[in-house]
């Protein structure tokens, strides 16, 4: 047993050899804080971060980044040392996908600033799942800690293809961390790659997993780091179930904390109910608990480092402390960008109300740096050619239909995991031109830079002509104007009403189930679109379009140019480009 536990055995000894001495209705009172306790009460904190997707280096304005982060990180283990406490460090997952300079390098950057932080463990996310296996085999024997799901088997051999948990020596607790992975990953995965894996229930996997470690007497507290997501009240909806629906499903006692990721939120709670709090940066943060389970999240791409001090006494798990540590971020304006005070210089926004700025650790910024500059230089290999201009200046694609606008939305509805029958993309996310000649990566990511995740929807014949009198309405000029690609129909911009006429070449039928691409931004409602069920395949729009064109090598633009007749607008018995704005009242 360890050294702390033994003082705490000691200490209930004593008091119950006094008490043995004394009357016999003498009751012995606990102690009901830490401080009570003394020696009997171990102090730790957990320290963790999820959905990294590639945020290794700090971002244009400053904000986050690795080697700020590391500042930070070491500066709270000196804290919690000088306190008497120890600190272990976990990840939710999804190290990989999200900035070219890492998507281009195979993650290979992150890994290595994650050694150099020293993170203790890591859940395997769906996105570790982008590359071949070969890759994930690179990225295995490239961290210093270990890749963790325990729901996660090699169909071949039966045999689970990570190890299922990890123990840790904790300030004298010893701490098993199980990982799990979402079940969501076959269906959002690239089958050509996990197609030899089997992801089985997290739930079930890990009340095994617990059962093995409680029969071997391994763990002092046993811990999940999971990448499931956070669904307040276990609202998952089309998701996957998350980490509240998981620790429901325990046994109340075997599980005292979950260490998430994946839904990429900040899991802060209105204190004693099950509804998420209103959180802004700088915010106070409670975390959930569920059915005596702590569950954390620290939204997303290392912005927060989350920090809870626990303490352990009475043989009880006890939350000190909980907070989202925010590394270097901005008030945003109400755009959602950080609020400059010169448009022309992104460092001179002002920091959260509270927060210092946060140096750089010169030694991770020295060793990343490297492939910040190679990434930079990534971003330049030609990964295709047009022979034409593809329109997306706003001044055009936001009034007509463009063949840029086109190549978009058939990028998206063509891509292997949404294979839809059409295609909606919005003006307003088309930022640029790309002109006659090669194509770059960097131009790729200059047409759309906002990093949307694609997604898909389905609705029968009568739903859809519901749902496009809305969507094709949009007025001409505005970012919510829709390019419209493998669909054929005429818009009454007066009555606002569509006709369709025709949808991936075929006639129209009312009572046919059809399938269409948009970005999960559209289907939030976003630009004043109607907000719908839409299943995400969390790839950005930007990856899909660049996978599209070196798919294709070639970009023509008479294959992409809108036909005359497909996408038609009247209004007041005028043919259009576009619905046209209401008449002012004034």
């Amino acid at each position: 047993m360890k050294q702390t536990l033994i003082k705490g055995v000691i200490a209930t000894a004593v008091v119950t050899a006094l008490t043995a001495c004394g009357n016999d209705n003498d009751q012995v009172d606990l102690p009901t804080t830490c401080a009570e306790a003394g020696e009997a009460c171990t102090k730790f904190t957990v320290l963790h971060t999820n959905d990294n997707h590639g945020r290794f280096w700090q971002s244009v304005n400053g904000e986050y980044g690795m080697a700020a982060r590391k500042t930070l990180i070491d500066q709270i283990r000196t804290e919690v040392e000088a306190a008497g406490g120890e600190t272990i460090l976990l990840s939710g997952g999804d190290i990989n996908t999200g900035v070219p300079e890492s998507d281009m390098q195979d993650a290979v950057p992150d890994f290595i600033g994650m050694n150099l932080i020293g993170y203790d463990a890591m859940a395997v996310g769906n996105h570790e799942f982008d590359n071949a296996l070969d890759v994930v085999e690179m990225q295995r024997k490239l961290a210093d800690f270990p890749m963790l799901a325990a729901n996660i088997y090699d169909k071949e051999t039966g045999e689970r293809y990570f190890d299922a948990y990890k123990v840790f020596d904790v300030n004298g607790l010893r701490i098993a961390v199980i990982g799990l992975t979402t079940e969501d990953t076959v269906r959002i995965g690239n089958a050509e790659y996990i197609g030899g894996l089997d992801f089985r229930d997290p739930a079930t996997e890990i009340k095994t997993v617990i059962k093995e470690i409680k029969d071997a007497d391994a763990a002092d507290l046993i811990f999940a780091s999971t990448h499931m997501g956070h669904y307040a009240d276990a609202a998952s909806g089309s998701n996957a179930p998350g980490d509240v629906a998981l620790a429901r499903a325990m046994t109340k006692g075997d599980l005292q904390a979950v260490i998430g990721g994946h839904s990429q939120n900040p899991v802060c709670m209105e204190p004693g109910t099950n509804q998420y709090a209103e959180f802004t940066r700088g915010d106070e943060c409670t975390p959930d608990q569920q059915n005596g389970t702590f569950i954390m999240q620290a939204h997303e791409w290392g912005k927060y480092v989350g920090r809870a001090d626990f303490e352990y006494y009475n043989d009880e798990l006890h939350l000190a402390t909980y907070q989202l540590v925010p590394v270097n971020l901005m008030v945003l304006n109400k755009y959602g960008s950080p609020a400059l005070e010169d448009d022309t210089d992104p460092m001179s926004g002002t920091l959260i109300p509270g927060t210092t700025a946060i140096e750089q650790n010169l030694g991770v910024l020295e060793a990343l740096r490297a492939y910040q500059e190679q990434g930079q230089k990534l971003l330049d290999v030609v990964i295709g050619t047009t022979d034409g201009e593809l329109v997306g200046v706003k001044s055009t694609v936001r009034f007509e239909q463009t063949n840029l606008g086109h190549l978009l939305a058939r990028a998206q509805s063509a891509y292997p995991l949404v294979d839809a029958d059409f295609g909606i993309m919005n003006s307003g996310g088309v930022r640029a031109s790309i002109t006659a000649g090669n194509i770059t990566y960097r131009d790729v990511l200059t047409v759309q830079p906002f990093g949307n995740m694609v997604a898909y929807a389905s609705m029968n014949g009568t739903d859809l002509v519901e749902y496009m009198n809305e969507v094709a309405t949009k007025t001409a000029g505005a970012g919510a104007y829709a390019q419209l690609d493998g669909i054929k129909l005429s818009v009454d911009c007066d009555a606002k009403k569509v006709t369709i006429n025709e949808i991936a070449g075929e006639a129209f039928d009312e009572a046919k189930e059809y399938k269409f691409s948009l970005s999960t931004y559209l289907a939030a409602g976003g630009d004043g679109y109607p907000k719908i069920e839409a299943t995400s395949i969390e790839i950005a729009d930007a990856l899909v379009l660049r996978d599209f064109i070196e798919t294709q090598q070639s970009i023509r633009v008479d294959d992409v140019n809108p036909v005359a007749g497909d996408i038609e607008y009247f209004a007041a018995g005028e043919s259009l480009k576009g619905c046209p704005a209401a008449p002012s009242s004034n």
